[in-house]
Protein backbone atom coordinates (compact mmCIF):
# COMPACT_ATOMS: atom_id res chain seq x y z
CA UNK A 1 0.00 0.00 0.00
CA UNK A 2 1.06 3.58 -0.53
CA UNK A 3 -0.39 6.72 0.97
CA UNK A 4 0.27 10.07 -0.65
CA UNK A 5 -0.39 13.46 0.96
CA UNK A 6 0.21 16.35 -1.44
CA UNK A 7 -0.42 19.99 -0.57
CA UNK A 8 -0.54 22.94 -2.96
CA UNK A 9 0.29 26.29 -1.37
CA UNK A 10 -1.34 29.07 -3.40
CA UNK A 11 -0.33 32.13 -1.35
CA UNK A 12 2.68 33.25 0.64
CA UNK A 13 0.60 32.95 3.82
CA UNK A 14 -0.66 29.42 3.06
CA UNK A 15 0.33 26.62 5.41
CA UNK A 16 -0.15 22.89 5.24
CA UNK A 17 0.02 20.37 8.05
CA UNK A 18 0.62 17.05 6.35
CA UNK A 19 0.54 13.95 8.48
CA UNK A 20 0.27 10.74 6.51
CA UNK A 21 -0.67 7.86 8.76
CA UNK A 22 -0.98 4.17 8.00
CA UNK A 23 -2.41 1.57 10.33
CA UNK A 24 -0.77 -1.75 9.53
CA UNK A 25 -2.11 -4.88 11.19
CA UNK A 26 -0.09 -7.52 9.33
CA UNK A 27 3.63 -8.20 9.26
CA UNK A 28 3.74 -9.54 5.71
CA UNK A 29 2.77 -6.36 3.83
CA UNK A 30 4.87 -3.52 2.49
CA UNK A 31 3.52 -0.03 3.05
CA UNK A 32 5.04 3.38 2.40
CA UNK A 33 3.86 6.95 2.64
CA UNK A 34 4.95 10.39 1.60
CA UNK A 35 4.02 14.02 2.05
CA UNK A 36 4.83 17.03 -0.08
CA UNK A 37 4.01 20.72 0.01
CA UNK A 38 4.84 23.24 -2.64
CA UNK A 39 3.70 25.87 -5.07
CA UNK A 40 2.80 25.70 -8.74
CA UNK A 41 5.60 24.45 -10.96
CA UNK A 42 7.35 27.39 -12.64
CA UNK A 43 8.36 25.26 -15.62
CA UNK A 44 4.76 24.16 -16.19
CA UNK A 45 3.62 27.79 -15.94
CA UNK A 46 6.31 28.81 -18.44
CA UNK A 47 5.27 26.04 -20.83
CA UNK A 48 1.61 27.09 -20.77
CA UNK A 49 2.52 30.78 -21.11
CA UNK A 50 4.77 29.99 -24.09
CA UNK A 51 1.71 28.44 -25.76
CA UNK A 52 -0.20 31.71 -25.50
CA UNK A 53 -2.11 30.98 -22.30
CA UNK A 54 -2.33 33.94 -19.92
CA UNK A 55 -0.86 33.75 -16.42
CA UNK A 56 -4.22 33.61 -14.61
CA UNK A 57 -5.57 30.86 -16.89
CA UNK A 58 -2.31 28.91 -16.61
CA UNK A 59 -2.48 29.11 -12.80
CA UNK A 60 -6.13 28.00 -12.95
CA UNK A 61 -5.33 25.02 -15.20
CA UNK A 62 -2.51 23.77 -12.98
CA UNK A 63 -4.50 24.27 -9.79
CA UNK A 64 -7.58 22.55 -11.21
CA UNK A 65 -5.40 19.66 -12.44
CA UNK A 66 -4.08 19.25 -8.89
CA UNK A 67 -7.62 19.09 -7.48
CA UNK A 68 -8.88 16.94 -10.38
CA UNK A 69 -6.41 14.21 -9.43
CA UNK A 70 -8.11 13.99 -6.03
CA UNK A 71 -11.67 13.99 -7.38
CA UNK A 72 -10.93 10.94 -9.52
CA UNK A 73 -11.04 8.82 -6.36
CA UNK A 74 -14.71 9.71 -5.75
CA UNK A 75 -16.63 6.61 -6.93
CA UNK A 76 -20.02 8.30 -7.38
CA UNK A 77 -20.15 10.04 -10.76
CA UNK A 78 -22.74 12.66 -9.80
CA UNK A 79 -20.84 13.61 -6.66
CA UNK A 80 -17.51 13.69 -8.51
CA UNK A 81 -18.91 15.95 -11.26
CA UNK A 82 -20.51 18.25 -8.66
CA UNK A 83 -17.24 18.53 -6.73
CA UNK A 84 -15.36 19.35 -9.95
CA UNK A 85 -17.96 22.01 -10.76
CA UNK A 86 -17.64 23.57 -7.30
CA UNK A 87 -13.83 23.51 -7.48
CA UNK A 88 -13.97 25.15 -10.92
CA UNK A 89 -16.27 27.91 -9.62
CA UNK A 90 -14.22 28.45 -6.48
CA UNK A 91 -10.95 28.73 -8.41
CA UNK A 92 -12.54 31.20 -10.84
CA UNK A 93 -13.80 33.20 -7.84
CA UNK A 94 -17.43 32.61 -8.86
CA UNK A 95 -18.07 30.96 -5.51
CA UNK A 96 -17.11 32.54 -2.20
CA UNK A 97 -15.80 30.83 0.88
CA UNK A 98 -18.33 29.11 3.10
CA UNK A 99 -19.38 31.39 5.97
CA UNK A 100 -19.57 28.42 8.34
CA UNK A 101 -16.11 27.12 7.42
CA UNK A 102 -13.31 27.47 9.93
CA UNK A 103 -9.66 28.10 9.27
CA UNK A 104 -7.65 26.16 11.81
CA UNK A 105 -5.03 28.21 13.59
CA UNK A 106 -6.80 31.57 13.50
Amino acid sequence: AYQKCSNLLLTDQARANARPQLEIYADDVKCTHGATAGQLNDEALFYLRSRGIGLQEARFLLTFAFAYEVTQFIPLNDLRFRMEELINKRLRKELGRCHNCMIIGQ
